[in-house]
């Protein structure tokens, strides 16, 4: 049912483009979503029109105000193995924050390990207790994201959707979690996100093309949907009942529970069947969200109310972006990590100018970095993985 040929496409005149990229405007927010998805039209075809790279490869535009190391505090957490997935607790039933990191090991033995962050003394603790074994590497690591009682809750994706219980010295299984219907085995699972609205909703994304949406307090799925062509490699939640997600075929998709035979397509890749590897969903206003491609500098924002091309691109980055995250507590912040060994923080413009858009904040790791998280907790830290080392970094 989402065969292309199912979808009118059309071209877009280049000066119509440029005029349309000139004028990014980020207004007051809306519950713009709610609006939608609630109108008989929200789910319907769209028109789409295929969007060349406006920057040629390699070429940068410098910044008068670039600036190097903006963060004068970082603390560095130095693990035994290289780690990828990354947590961070919004629990406050603890004085120091936690944060899970998962080891990227290629063979079936891999690690969790939860930590403390004390922000008075800037030191990173080991728990011991609270470091257990995990099969295969956990392509996602997310504690349930609005804790009321003690212990924390924490979910893993891999060969399966795990829950663990995250008490004061020990942690425990809870569940795993199997979405095929068929086999004692699943496809593997690339990600998956916690409903912060509903949380006891977790949709996880496969390479099978599927996403499940789990009610994890029953442990039973709600609703599994053929949500792509293509494997998928991320998901993200907007509403109680909507969501969307990013393929292998070029797409980002959303969905509405309340009509699970449609999807809404709002944006493809330039190229044709160009994977989208990340999807970030602005919790501040829901108009807006993120996405990154394959083996590209740039990330994309896009409006979900004008499907036809992004309202921005950010293309500071020197080489793949692998990472994004909204500021948990703006709407117009977003940071990004990528193989050019940098962290970058925007700010988005209510109006671009005609060389693009400059980070605000420039920070430079020594290697790679592979995943990012900006606290909703403390939102004043953000943790970067790269390599074997996490480091926390005050913004």
């Amino acid at each position: 049912m989402f065969s292309k040929r199912e979808l009118k496409r059309r071209n877009v005149k280049e000066e119509t483009e440029k005029q349309k990229r000139k004028f990014i405007m980020f207004d007051p927010p809306t519950n713009l979503v709610g609006s939608l998805s609630r109108s008989p039209n929200f789910i319907k075809a769209l028109t789409f029109s295929h969007l060349p790279n406006t920057t040629p490869p390699g070429k940068m535009e410098r910044s008068s105000q670039e600036s190097h190391l903006r963060s004068e505090i970082c603390v560095t957490y130095e693990s035994p193995y290289p780690l990828y997935s990354m947590a961070i607790s919004s629990s406050t039933h603890h004085h120091h924050p936690r944060i899970a990191i998962g080891s990227f090991i290629e063979e079936f033995s891999n690690r969790v390990d939860v930590v403390s962050f004390d922000e008075e003394t800037l030191a990173v603790r080991s728990l011991p207790g609270l470091s257990f074994d995990h099969p295969y590497p956990p392509t996602k690591l997310m504690f349930h994201p609005n804790p009321r009682n003690s212990p924390d809750l924490l979910a893993s994706s891999g060969d399966y959707l795990r829950l663990w219980e995250v008490r004061e010295n020990s942690i425990e299984s809870l569940s795993v979690l199997n979405n095929s219907k068929t086999s004692e085995f699943c496809a593997p699972l690339t990600s998956f996100d916690w409903n912060d609205v509903e949380p006891r909703r977790i949709g996880t994304s496969s390479i099978d093309t599927t996403c499940t949406i789990w009610d994890v307090e029953r442990g039973v799925v709600e609703t599994q949907l053929i949500a792509h062509d293509k494997e998928v490699y991320d998901i993200a939640w907007g509403e109680a009942g909507v969501f969307a997600s990013v393929s292998a075929d070029g797409s980002v998709r959303i969905f509405d529970l309340r009509d699970k035979e449609h999807s809404t397509i709002i944006y493809e890749s330039p190229q044709p069947d160009t994977p989208l590897l990340r999807l970030a969903w602005n919790k501040q206003d829901v108009r807006y969200m993120a996405t990154i491609l394959m083996d590209s500098n740039k990330i994309v924002i896009l409006d979900i109310r004008s499907p036809t091309m992004p309202v921005a691109e950010l293309e500071r980055h020197r080489a793949s972006v692998n990472a994004i995250s909204w500021a948990p507590q703006s709407s117009r912040h977003i940071c990004s990590g990528g193989d050019d060994s940098q962290a970058l923080i925007w700010e988005l413009p209510t109006l671009a100018g005609p060389n693009g858009i400059d980070p605000m904040s420039v920070y430079s790791a020594s290697s790679e970095i592979n995943q990012l998280q900006w606290s909703a907790a403390q939102p004043d830290w953000i943790a970067i993985a790269f390599s074997n080392k996490m480091q926390l970094l005050k913004v």
